[in-house]
């Protein structure tokens, strides 16, 4: 809602020479008088109207009018909704209308549960809203991230949630290839790599089997670590794949590599194997 005051009303007019002449003022003496009369009336007019003004305001505030957001249009409803069921990694562990994984609180309800900021806040950045939380950052335009925030927050009434310092990590520490797995990977592909994480059966195209040596073995090195950095849909693969390069760092990329490798104890093709000794191999 917009509260539009016309500009007119935001200056009271003091009373003219005209005015002053039609009241009788028919002496420089009495027109010195009566506009000076004029000017004390409309400071205090001008004073009493931002007065009311103000006061107009602090109801709407208060009774969340100003702050509520515009509804979207059908388009934009529809537009949303397509782009969280094929183009967003969202439904990959969130549930919404019955689509989607179940390991991640439900998309139909969040706002019932939660308020705008919270949902803008925490689709924007999750781990500088809710540190720790196992949700990656999913880069897009800043059109698409408003888009579907403001979709997630129709209707919105839920509580905000208390900011909570970020655990950090000590410096110099080596990534653990398999926490990580656990914490970032195994909802979908299963703690042991074979595909059969919780979520597996509500996505619609079945997570790779990081556990099967033959398939795994005709994928390079690189070609793992450009799908966990980008996502899947770069790749040709399902949308629901997220990408991890806006929340991981480069070594704990390589570290979810090296457990796949364990997952499947087998190496990439032979082509694609760095020569012992050989210079420039180092992944980003």
């Amino acid at each position: 809602m917009r509260l539009t005051i016309p500009n007119k009303l935001l200056r009271p007019r003091a009373p003219s020479t005209a005015d002053t002449a039609r009241s009788g003022a028919d002496t420089p003496g009495r027109a010195a008088s009566a506009a000076a009369k004029g000017g004390h009336f409309a400071a205090s007019l001008h004073g009493a109207y931002y007065r009311a003004v103000r006061l107009i305001l602090a109801i709407l505030l208060a009774s969340g009018t100003l702050g509520a957001q515009q509804a979207l249009t059908q388009f934009g409803e529809a537009k949303a909704r397509s782009l969280l069921q094929s183009q967003l990694p969202c439904l990959g562990c969130h549930e919404m209308d019955g689509d989607g994984g179940r390991s991640a609180p439900s998309l139909t309800t969040v706002g019932e549960r939660r308020s705008a900021g919270y949902i803008a806040a925490i689709i924007a950045d999750p781990q500088r809203r809710l540190p720790g939380v196992a949700m990656p950052r999913h880069e897009m335009p800043g059109s698409t991230r408003e888009l579907i925030a403001r979709f997630l927050s129709l209707n919105a009434r839920g509580a905000e949630v208390p900011a909570v310092a970020s655990p950090g990590q000590a410096e110099g520490a080596r990534p653990d290839g398999a926490a990580l797995y656990a914490k970032w990977c195994a909802s979908c592909h299963g703690e042991t790599g074979r595909g059969d994480g919780p979520d597996a059966r509500y996505l619609p195209v079945a997570p790779a089997h990081h556990a099967d040596a033959a398939a795994m073995a005709a994928r390079p090195d690189d070609s793992l670590y450009d799908v966990i950095y980008a996502g899947g849909l770069p790749w040709g693969r399902s949308a629901r794949m997220p990408a991890f390069g806006a929340t991981l760092s480069a070594g704990e990329i390589r570290a979810l590599v090296a457990r796949i490798r364990g997952l499947c104890a087998c190496e990439g093709p032979a082509w694609s194997r760095a020569r012992p000794g050989a210079a420039g191999t180092e992944r980003r």
